[in-house]
């Protein structure tokens, strides 16, 4: 320890090297802690490997488990009706009815199995079941005739259209009640071949009376 002027000892050249001393330990502790941490996070990156991102997702244990939960991705399964897809084409009622008009015979003959099974059947319920399924079958060949029926008249239609177009005149378009008034033409000239005209009329007289009576004021509101 030295003395100063005044005989007093000086301490300000301890005091420098220990804040010194200090200083360079702080430094040369402040770098082996960054390579420490430097070290861990390489330690950590050759235990996880090149696949860490492969791996399954961990799941929190806090929150809890769903009973269901897709694990891997399913891809779903899309239905689709060839009736109304585009994949299948455009209808055409024409190609459609060649390409199937073996199912008409078919049905035929199923016609006539049911017809014959219904006059040998003596068990009273089985009886009415064939018979609504006879009286199901007559009304569906009954509707395809009459989709025949207006499918050739809109054919017919459209050959006069055709046909007017070639002779350089202006082809017509029927509207909707025309279409009507000759559907109806159509169907009493048919009434009329087969003798049910009179009943057809009587049945639509008594069904609009039964209209009118309807509308008429009742004797309690007189």
């Amino acid at each position: 320890m030295g003395t100063g002027t005044n005989g007093s000892p000086s301490r300000c050249r301890h005091r420098g090297r220990g804040r010194g001393g200090r200083g360079a330990a702080a430094q040369e502790s402040g770098a082996g802690g960054g390579e420490l941490w430097l070290q861990r996070r390489e330690r950590r990156r050759r235990e996880r490997g090149g696949g860490w991102r492969e791996r399954p997702l961990e799941m929190s244990a806090k929150k809890p488990v769903p009973f269901l939960r897709q694990v891997v991705p399913v891809r779903k399964k899309v239905q689709r009706d060839p009736r109304f897809d585009d994949l299948s084409g455009e209808y055409k009622p024409e190609i459609f009815m060649k390409t199937y008009s073996f199912l008409d015979s078919i049905k035929k003959q199923e016609k006539e199995m049911v017809q014959k099974q219904l006059k040998k059947c003596r068990n009273m319920e089985q009886k009415e079941k064939l018979q609504r399924l006879l009286n199901r079958m007559t009304q569906q060949e009954q509707a395809q005739k009459k989709q025949q029926k207006l499918r050739e008249r809109e054919l017919s239609l459209k050959r006069q259209q055709r046909e007017l177009a070639k002779q350089g005149k202006k082809p017509f378009f029927l509207k909707k009640s025309e279409k009507r008034k000759l559907e109806l033409a159509e169907k009493y000239a048919e009434l009329k071949r087969s003798g049910k005209l009179e009943s057809f009329l009587n049945k639509k007289r008594k069904r609009n009376a039964i209209k009118d009576k309807r509308h008429l004021p009742s004797q309690k509101n007189l």
